[in-house]
Parts: C-alpha cells; structure tokens; sequence
C-alpha cells in the first residue's frame, strides 16, 4: 500500500485535450469561412452598383460633349482629350483612368446603341460578353 502524506494532494494535469481543440479550431475555421464569404460577395456585389453608377456620370459626360460639339464623340478618350472637335469645352473626365470600370477594365462606347443613339457597356466581373449575376455586362442606353 502507497503510504500517503497529510496534505499532499494528488496533483492532476489540466489542460484542455486534443479533441477540444481541435473542436474550437473548427468552430473558428467556420465562421472565418461565413465573414469571408458575406464579405467577397458583397464586394461583387457593390462593383456592379459602382459600374451602374460610372455608366450613368459617363453618359452625362458624352451627352455634354455632344451638345458643346454637336456630335457624339468617336470613342471615350474624346472625353479627356480634344480630338479636334469644333466647341469641345473639356475635359469632360480628368483622367483616362476614369474610363474603366471597376474591374479596370475600359467602358466601351457603342454609337449607335441597340435601345439608343448610344450605349456605354461595362463587361461585368468576367470581362465576357453575357454572363449571369455580378459578371453580366451592364449596359446604360
């Protein structure tokens, strides 16, 4: 028989065990992956309502060049640089990096539009004609 001391008390090892963590470390692998994905989509998300948004200052801006010079311009860079233009009053954009969209990619001007004299068309988040949700192109007649 073990002969015991007074007062000594059987020390036992705390801690927490493997499976414990590995538990909270999965809990925490979920939530991380939650917050990443509700935060890239809504980054998407806010890229189309951007490229919306650019489409609509823009088609003020070659609506403006076209009634200082009468015409509409022949492409989107007429916006920052004269391009001969009799009456252009410019620039309309202050810089060329003002013509792409929020992808970086250029906005294209269309004259004439299918539903307009013009159209401005950002390709969406592929950069691919057609395309459903955040990479369909956005189109502002």
């Amino acid at each position: 028989m073990r002969k015991r001391f007074p007062g000594v008390a059987r020390r036992r090892h705390s801690g927490f065990s493997l499976m414990e963590i590995l538990i909270v470390v999965g809990i925490i692998a979920a939530i991380v992956a939650f917050a990443a994905s509700q935060i890239f989509g809504g980054r998407d998300q806010a890229n189309v309502r951007l490229a919306a948004t650019q489409l609509e200052s823009l088609a003020a801006k070659v609506e403006q060049f076209r009634m200082d010079t009468g015409q509409l311009p022949a492409n989107l860079d007429a916006l920052v640089t004269n391009p001969g233009a009799s009456g252009w009053l410019g620039p309309y954009v202050r810089d060329v990096k003002d013509l792409n969209d929020p992808w970086g990619r250029p906005v294209q001007l269309r004259a004439p539009g299918a539903r307009g004299e013009f159209e401005l068309v950002s390709l969406g988040g592929d950069g691919q004609p057609g395309g459903e949700s955040t990479d369909a192109d956005i189109v502002k007649p």
